[in-house]
C-alpha cells in the first residue's frame, strides 16, 4: 500500500471508494454519510486544494483522508489544548468497507502525525459523529483526547472534537 496526493484524474475511483464506505456505514446502523455528503464537489475542491491524500494497492484506491487547516466556524467554541494555529485538521477520513479491519485506516491518520511533525506544527483536530462508536473508539485508541461535542449539520447528532498533540 503507499499513499499519496489524490489527482483529480482519481475522482471517479474516490467517489466508489466512498459509496462502498457509505454502505458499510448504514449497514452497521452509521448515518453519518449518505448520497449528498461527502459528494464529488467537495472531494474534486479537496483535490484542486491539494490537500487530499489517497491509499491504494494493487487493485486501486482503498482510502482517503483530507488534511488541511481548515475548520469549521464552530471548532471555536471548543477549548482546544494548542492554543496556537499549527494545526492540521483532519476531514472525511474513509476506506473501503471490505477492508474496515486492515487498519488502513490507522495508517492514514499516522501519516497525517507524521505531516504534523514534517511541517514543525503542533497537534491534530478533528471531529466524529456521535452515531459512530467505531470512529469515536478509534480515535481513542490512537491517543486522541475528546474535548467537547458540537453542532455541525442539521437534522443530526452531535459531532465529538478531538486533538492530538503531535510530538
Amino acid at each position: 500500500m503507499i499513499i499519496r496526493k489524490g489527482q483529480i484524474s482519481d475522482l471517479s475511483e474516490i467517489m466508489q471508494m466512498y459509496s462502498s464506505c457509505i454502505k458499510g456505514m448504514i449497514k452497521n446502523s452509521i448515518d453519518q454519510w449518505d448520497k449528498s455528503y461527502p459528494n464529488e464537489e467537495i472531494i474534486a475542491s479537496d483535490l484542486e486544494s491539494e490537500t487530499y491524500y489517497i491509499a491504494e494497492n494493487k487493485d486501486g484506491i482503498i482510502a482517503g483522508i483530507n488534511i488541511d487547516q481548515k475548520q469549521d466556524k464552530s471548532y471555536l467554541n471548543i477549548d482546544w489544548q494548542d492554543k496556537s494555529t499549527s494545526f492540521l485538521v483532519v476531514h472525511r477520513l474513509a476506506v473501503k468497507e471490505e477492508l474496515w479491519s486492515k487498519k488502513i485506516g490507522k495508517k492514514l491518520m499516522l501519516f497525517a502525525e507524521e505531516l504534523i511533525r514534517e511541517r514543525a506544527l503542533t497537534s491534530i483536530r478533528l471531529d466524529t459523529y456521535s452515531g459512530n462508536p467505531k470512529a469515536i473508539l478509534f480515535y481513542k485508541k490512537l491517543g486522541y483526547k475528546e474535548l467537547g461535542t458540537i453542532d455541525l449539520k442539521p437534522n443530526k447528532n452531535k459531532y465529538h472534537c478531538f486533538e492530538k498533540i503531535i510530538k
